[in-house]
């Protein structure tokens, strides 16, 4: 589960969800495979690849789509683009603690 995952974001302390801290967790994924943003019940906000889609997802409160390998959702690139990372910052931010659906497509 998130305890693998070397870059993560506790949302369960408000302070903690920043602009840059989403962009170290992009930037720590590689976009040589599927991935997926997962938020865990107890806030805990990861990147997951490998275990994409609708596997392993008892213990999550949402995540996003899956981004296909090779797509530029995640890594360097994707952490640099401004837009990107305000998009994902907001899809966090107006999901934690209350998700508007446990599978979010449109952020």
């Amino acid at each position: 589960m998130a305890g693998k995952h070397r870059v993560q974001i506790d949302l369960s302390n408000p302070d903690n969800l920043t602009l840059e801290a989403v962009r170290q967790l992009l930037g720590s994924a590689s976009d040589d495979e599927h991935t997926q943003l997962r938020v865990s019940k107890a806030g805990v906000a990861y990147i997951s690849s490998g275990v994409v889609g609708g596997a392993d997802i008892g213990g999550l409160l949402f995540r996003l789509e899956t981004w296909a390998k090779g797509s530029g959702y995640v890594g360097l690139v994707a952490a640099s683009d401004e837009v990107w990372v305000m998009q994902i910052f907001n899809a966090l931010k107006q999901n934690w603690p209350t998700a508007t659906s446990d599978y979010i497509d449109i952020y």
